[in-house]
């Protein structure tokens, strides 16, 4: 068992009421105490709750996909505020964020690791808009979106953004083409579920497959598998 804490973030994406991750945490909390002596589970609406305009919001999660200064990278920049106010220092920190919160948890996690702030840790993004990842950190972030039963892209928010660049070819080199994943998460899977895009923390019916595994144990179990080697 690891004896230093494990710091845990969730981060909602736009338009999520505050009861989303109550379920969550109680699964997390007892899948991950079993891993260390410590746990700190925080959850964090870098673009607030249901009860705020929803194009406001949009808006921000925009800001945060974009390559423009940190300060106005608005979901990214308040997430990393409620981190410095609420991280110990100490530890590694897991980052998980849902839609938006999956861009402002990446623009974060960047900000506050060169702030001398994060140095352990780990990015979990689900159902979330595309966003370059720097190569230096690509093998800390990982991304989870849903899948149908015939394995195409049931989530239509996992098309928003690009991981693509030029990158060149040949044998020497001088031919440009363009690489759809050039700045693409360390590690991307599909995940079969039952539904879509609001979804993936759902855990009651009609959100249970037919081997009866609900949404939510599918998308604890792909967080989970991404700590293996870490803590």
């Amino acid at each position: 068992m690891m004896t230093t804490p494990l710091t845990v973030y969730l981060m909602a994406g736009v338009a999520t009421a505050n009861q989303m991750f109550n379920e969550c945490c109680r699964k997390l909390e007892n899948i991950l105490k079993q891993e260390t002596s410590k746990l700190d589970i925080h959850v964090l609406y870098p673009y607030g709750n249901n009860s705020r305009k929803l194009w406001a919001q949009v808006l921000e999660v925009g800001s945060d996909l974009t390559n423009r200064p940190p300060l106005f990278r608005i979901g990214g920049r308040k997430a990393a505020e409620e981190i410095k106010a609420t991280y110990h220092g100490d530890g590694p920190v897991l980052l998980v964020g849902h839609s938006g919160g999956g861009a402002a948890a990446y623009q974060a996690a960047v900000k506050l690791h060169k702030d001398g702030v994060l140095q352990d840790f780990r990015v979990v993004q689900i159902g979330s808009p595309r966003i370059r990842v720097l190569p230096a950190l690509k093998d800390r972030v990982s991304y989870f979106h849903a899948i149908d039963a015939s394995g195409k892209l049931n989530d239509p928010i996992s098309r928003i953004g690009s991981w693509g660049g030029w990158s060149r070819s040949g044998k020497r080199g001088v031919v440009p083409q363009w690489n759809h994943f050039k700045y693409a998460p360390g590690y991307v899977e599909g995940m079969p579920i039952v539904g879509g895009h609001a979804d993936y923390f759902k855990h009651s019916n009609p959100f249970v497959d037919s081997e009866a595994v609900c949404n939510l144990d599918k998308t604890i179990d792909r967080i989970r598998s991404r700590l293996n080697g870490w803590i």
